[in-house]
């Protein structure tokens, strides 16, 4: 079984349309190259009961949750209190984040900076060695900012942490349309019903009209299934195959 995640996206920003999530995108990419299943993707606005309903509900059902957003020293950065309030645990000022801030800022520390030191009780602190502002880590709870440069720091410093065994991807892209070759996969995934079979229309490519994924954490398995499809479809309807 793969390791399961979630990711909750935090922010009326992006609920306005005011801010594009691509943070969402860069960790199913990421989580998926490392062999993990991404199950769900949430967008929720900064409410802090929300934050810390939805975060626990991810924390049961998935082995890792990553949220993004709502973090830093402005009114609506709530996501530390959700959590915390979810988990029904207080805010405390972490003594590490504390010293950090008030190293870099020196004189100009205020209360507003020392906002982004406060992290719910129980917090681990992941990256420390790595990154002047680590990783804030509750439970099996990855909490992110919300800014995609600095996630993405932040996590290319943690992710070989959630390294599982990995998939296996084999692509076929079609010269016929879906509705050629639906009758072709319906039956493949008869023989190989654990098979993750995906079929993605193109519609600006005049090469090809579909782009055909199969994939598996089982080579083998994957192999057989990948086998099957080629030697029963036709041999001019499949334009080219990629594997890896």
């Amino acid at each position: 079984m793969s390791k399961t995640a979630g990711i909750i996206i935090i922010g009326n920003e992006v609920l306005s349309g005011k801010t594009q999530d691509t943070n969402s995108h860069f960790l199913c990419q990421e989580l998926r190259s490392l062999g993990v299943e991404v199950r769900r993707i949430l967008v929720i606005p900064d409410e802090i009961e929300l934050i810390g309903k939805e975060a626990v509900a991810f924390s049961r059902k998935f082995d890792l949750v990553f949220t993004t957003g709502g973090v830093g020293p402005t009114h609506d950065d709530v996501t530390i209190a959700g959590i915390a309030r979810g988990f029904g645990v207080e805010v405390i000022r972490h003594p590490d984040l504390e010293r950090r801030l008030r190293d870099r800022h020196g004189a100009n520390i205020n209360e507003a900076r020392l906002r982004m030191a406060e992290v719910p009780a129980g917090a681990e602190l992941i990256g420390v060695e790595s990154l002047y502002a680590p990783v804030v880590k509750l439970a099996n709870i990855y909490i992110l900012p919300g800014i995609p440069k600095i996630m993405r720091e932040r996590f290319q410093v943690i992710r070989e942490s959630f390294r599982d065994s990995p998939f296996y991807l084999k692509v076929i892209y079609m010269k016929e349309g879906e509705g050629f070759i639906a009758s072709y996969l319906n039956r493949l995934l008869e023989h190989f019903p654990d098979l993750l079979l995906g079929s993605y229309p193109v519609l600006d490519n005049l090469e090809y009209k579909v782009k055909v994924t199969l994939e598996s954490k089982d080579r083998v398995y994957l192999k057989r299934a990948f086998e099957e499809l080629i030697g029963s479809l036709p041999p001019e309807a499949i334009h080219k195959v990629e594997e890896n």
